[in-house]
């Protein structure tokens, strides 16, 4: 067995050359500068960022108890992935997939019907920009698309094995043979599973036709300020002509969705707790690697503007063509306070 390569001081050398915690240490502290990308990756497979960060921890623990096993025949970040993934595995096998309202097969809900929360269902979270994007700016892109809502939704639609090899080669853009030896199976079994798991997604998925625009595009801007302001207006008539003709929006843990701007604009008047301008603020802010807005709403016992929702836009060229308003529990990990 070969000793591994460990970077000390910037030079690369063999393992015994140092001792054993000097080696593992600095293993280590090379091996943090891939956590956001494992964050994403965890993310991913899981569509929850608190699984991924407890997964993540996992991960490097592994690596930890595994490192006098590591023989240098892969790169640290090849190595961490291959872990990352069946740590992944294993957890998946015992949880449920964690869909959106829509990814629960029912047909559009009538917005004058009352609304029914489903605490129990596992819903998919939103994912802080900040947690994960990668330090060069070049690859930011390419990572932000791969974590987009209706991505990872998609995703969800897929067993945990067809999502890690749809992921390794269509996200990470391993090779077949390196997916095979990572989940342990034959490189016909991957590509077998991958083309199930396209399929699939080709069929669950965001269509080709669905660009969305980047957070900080002007048209994604002008967008999202013209949206804040008809709710902080209490003019959410407004909304009619931001949205595209079939505009979707959906609010876990309620477990109806609504489509088009005529009953988006219904759902509001008929369900919002505000009842007029002033009652509503919000803080602008990025999630999957798209616009979005934190939701402050007015108690009017205290007089002090609480969390309440997070709005996370698919912005096209059409217009917003997608909203999913997640509850106020999920502010903590975008560094948003409880109230505004």
């Amino acid at each position: 067995m070969s000793d591994p390569l460990i970077k000390l001081g910037g030079v690369t050398v063999l393992a015994h050359d140092v001792d054993d915690s000097s080696a593992e240490d600095a293993f280590l502290a090379d091996a943090q500068r891939y956590r956001r990308e494992l964050l994403a990756h965890c993310y991913r497979m899981t569509g929850s960022l608190h699984d991924a960060e407890d997964l993540v921890q996992e991960t490097y623990l592994r690596a930890w108890k595994s490192f006098k096993g590591f023989e240098g025949k892969s790169s640290v970040r090849t190595w961490l992935y291959r872990i990352a993934t069946n740590t992944c595995l294993t957890a998946l096998e015992s949880r449920q997939r964690r869909p959106l309202p829509t990814g629960l097969g029912a047909p559009s809900s009538d917005p004058l019907d009352d609304i029914v929360a489903r605490e129990e269902v596992p819903w998919l979270e939103p994912l802080p920009d900040q947690a994960v994007d990668p330090a060069d700016p070049s690859v930011i892109v390419g990572s932000r698309e791969s974590v987009r809502l209706a991505f990872v939704a998609a995703l969800q639609h897929l067993s945990p094995r067809q999502r890690a090899v749809l992921v390794m080669r269509d996200v990470l853009q391993w090779k077949a043979s390196e997916v095979a030896e990572a989940v342990g199976a034959s490189t016909a079994a991957v590509n077998s599973l991958l083309q199930r798991a396209r399929a699939q997604l080709d069929a669950v998925g965001p269509r080709e036709d669905d660009e969305l625009r980047a957070p900080e595009s002007p048209e994604a801007q002008d967008l999202l300020t013209r949206y804040i302001a008809a709710f902080e207006s209490y003019d959410v008539d407004k909304l009619v002509e931001l949205f595209t003709a079939d505009a979707v929006w959906e609010m876990p843990p309620f477990d109806g969705w609504y489509q088009g701007p005529e009953n988006i604009v219904a759902l509001s008047k008929t369900h919002c707790p505000a009842e007029g301008p002033g009652d509503m603020r919000f803080i602008r802010t990025t999630a999957n690697g798209q616009p979005a807005a934190a939701l402050y709403l007015l108690n009017r016992e205290t007089g002090v503007h609480e969390a309440f929702q997070l709005h996370v836009l698919d912005v096209t060229a059409g217009g917003i063509a997608h909203v999913v308003a997640f509850h106020a529990t999920t502010f903590a990990p975008f560094g948003l306070a409880d109230t505004a």
